[in-house]
């Protein structure tokens, strides 16, 4: 049970992270755990307890098929207003969900919504999420899968829930993290992959672009196929990096 004072109810301060478990383990539960502790450091909390939170998200886990594991870490119960108590005693804990393999490329659009860049809060996953709630909203009632946000400059950052990311000839570009982008594992990944150039770019790229897709714990990689009323084909890479990324 979470008491009606807890902070990360109240205030949304705290973190989480999304996981992929595949038959009962999480094969980059670590990096998940050291991207929440970089949080923690960020956000003034207290250093995550990585014992605590691998058992969690290990108990979580079910034993066979795909799941998505989240780890929420808040800041613990507090008084009323804005001003943490002293200590903080932060609360964890972990729930798992079926998570069936997304198999249909995406059809997004461009959200109203924005990111905002000169938060420290726009590279985390803070559990003050509303902005990317709202824009998935506004992509579903257009009939789309997914939101394209940009930031306060009119800058490419992200999807509702994915990283971005879009193919120029035989180059592969993706949003800069000062653009307001959470660095995704699966994108950190990527980069480790392919030559990817982190770019600050309108939205205009997208429209110029060969190929666009998606990417995150999840969905891995995902293909799009509309974005507003371009199309796009099926790509080799897109197509090569969905089959070697899972």
């Amino acid at each position: 049970m979470i008491p009606l004072d807890d902070r990360g109810l109240l205030l949304g301060d705290g973190l989480f992270e999304t996981m992929l478990a595949l038959d009962g383990a999480i094969p980059l539960i670590e990096a998940h755990l050291d991207r929440m502790a970089g949080g923690c450091a960020t956000l003034g909390l207290p250093a995550l307890d990585r014992d605590a939170a691998r058992a969690l998200c290990v108990e979580a886990a079910p034993p066979a098929g795909r799941a998505a594991v989240r780890l929420t870490l808040t800041a613990g119960s507090g008084g009323r207003g804005l001003d943490r108590p002293d200590p903080v005693a932060p609360r964890l804990l972990a729930t798992a969900a079926v998570s069936p393999p997304v198999q249909t490329p995406a059809a997004l659009i461009v959200a109203a919504a924005r990111r905002n860049e000169g938060s420290p809060a726009s590279r985390l996953k803070t559990l003050s999420y509303l902005d990317n709630v709202l824009a998935r909203a506004e992509a579903w009632a257009a009939g789309a899968d997914e939101a394209v946000m940009l930031n306060n400059r009119g800058e490419l950052a992200c999807a509702g829930a994915a990283n971005l990311f879009w193919i120029e000839g035989e180059r592969v570009f993706t949003p800069a993290l000062s653009c307001g982008v959470l660095a995704g594992i699966t994108r950190g990944r990527l980069l480790g992959m392919i030559t990817v150039a982190e770019v600050a770019a309108d939205a205009a790229r997208l429209d110029a672009a060969d190929a666009v897709f998606l990417t995150n714990s999840l969905i891995g990689v995902r293909p799009v196929s509309r974005l507003g009323q371009r199309t796009f084909a099926p790509h080799a890479l897109v197509t090569r990096l969905a089959r070697d990324v899972v």
